[in-house]
């Protein structure tokens, strides 16, 4: 993706770098990254600002990402437009310095008044300037092997000094240009148990791949891009994915083809989530084939219990066994009495968002248990 293609999707997402307020469109870390990355390129000073710390009624979370320019330009946001004028004057102060710094702010602090946080919040913000390779702060390397990852759809994890913002590993030593964006454990975006090292994950986009452009697609697809996902609506039939049925929603891809045959030309991986909409096995069932024999966290299909029993048994017969064909949620969606498409489309995103945190928790708890006997054997 070009710089002007990023920063064309930037603007189009927040109506313009120089917006202070976040909206429902307002671009995620990826996308932020990508545009950093790719400001750098073209010659540009930058600088990254990450939330590393909240308590209280802070506006936005752990790991939030804004990127500033040399030129005062921005895109992102780290509380949601109470900070962010001092963010950017730190940032462009540690431009010139080569230096970054922790910032804090708080509802005790003379200067949260001064800025705006007045909402009972607390924050702390790392600002680390893009630099050349050898200097202080995060290199430029660095940061374009993180674009590369995230272009790739690849976990990319930093380690970071909490003070300044400069590359570490995992022992908080100073890592140069050598760890790279995937070195060490896999772990959560946060501070340290000292507070000396902040870890950043970025995980590829949230993706909801669609399988039919019907009605009730008409209303998930939107809802779930304002939720963060990457949505993709599958249909063979170009009479449904063409026009302006789906066109001008942003963040819906269409794509006219065969639900495998799509999915096998973008890939299925572990953040991505499956839902057939259609009631034609000719066009859902392969679709619902493919996601099975990948790890992907979500898969759902509309339909009656019936339906869905004849489903199971057509599964069966394609040679999935009980555990695999149990990983579909069907009929798709909660159970809240749903009966229109807007309602339907609510209740499937419901059901998603649930078995997404199901997931998570059981992965930091798995996290949690390896990382207390990592210190067990260490003693």
């Amino acid at each position: 993706m070009s710089e002007n293609q990023i920063t064309n999707q930037v603007t189009n997402q927040i109506g313009g770098a120089q917006k202070y307020a976040p909206t429902s469109d307002a671009p995620t870390n990826d996308v932020l990254l990508t545009l950093a990355a790719d400001w750098y390129a073209g010659g540009h000073k930058v600088a990254l600002a990450i939330v590393m710390q909240t308590w209280g009624s802070s506006p936005r979370p752990v790991g939030s990402v804004m990127v500033v320019r040399g030129d005062k330009e921005f895109a992102g946001s780290v509380s949601g437009g109470c900070v962010e004028s001092a963010v950017i004057d730190a940032a462009m102060h540690s431009m010139e310095t080569g230096v970054g710094e922790r910032l804090d702010f708080g509802v005790a602090d003379a200067t949260a008044w001064e800025v705006g946080l007045s909402c009972g919040g607390q924050i702390a913000v790392l600002i680390t300037p893009i630099m050349a390779a050898g200097q202080s702060g995060l290199s430029g390397t660095v940061l374009t092997q993180v674009a590369a990852g995230i272009d790739r759809r690849e976990t990319v994890r930093l380690c970071l000094d909490a003070r300044h913002g400069g590359l570490v590993d995992d022992a908080g030593d100073n890592a140069g240009d050598n760890a790279g964006p995937n070195a060490g454990p896999n772990n959560e975006t946060g501070l340290d148990d000292r507070g000396e090292r902040f870890v950043f994950i970025q995980r590829p986009p949230r993706r909801l791949l669609i399988v039919g452009a019907v009605h009730i697609s008409q209303f998930l697809a939107p809802i779930a891009a304002q939720t963060g996902f990457d949505v993709m609506v599958i249909d063979p039939r170009a009479a449904f994915t063409g026009g302006d049925r789906f066109a001008h929603m942003s963040g819906v891809t269409c794509h006219t083809g065969w639900p495998d045959d799509v999915m096998a030309d973008v890939g299925l991986d572990a953040n991505c989530a499956v839902v057939t909409l259609t009631h034609d096995p000719k066009i859902d069932d392969p679709g619902l084939q493919a996601a099975l024999v990948h790890p992907v966290y979500y898969i759902a299909a509309l339909g009656s219990r019936k339906t869905h029993a004849a489903r199971c048994e057509r599964l069966a017969v394609a040679g999935f066994n009980a555990d695999d064909i149990a990983r579909i949620h069907g009929p798709a969606g909660l159970d809240i009495g749903a009966k229109t498409p807007a309602e339907i489309a609510i209740s499937i995103l419901g059901e998603l968002i649930a078995a997404e945190r199901l997931t998570q928790n059981t992965q930091n708890t798995q996290n949690a248990q390896n990382t207390r006997g990592e210190k067990v054997k260490g003693r």
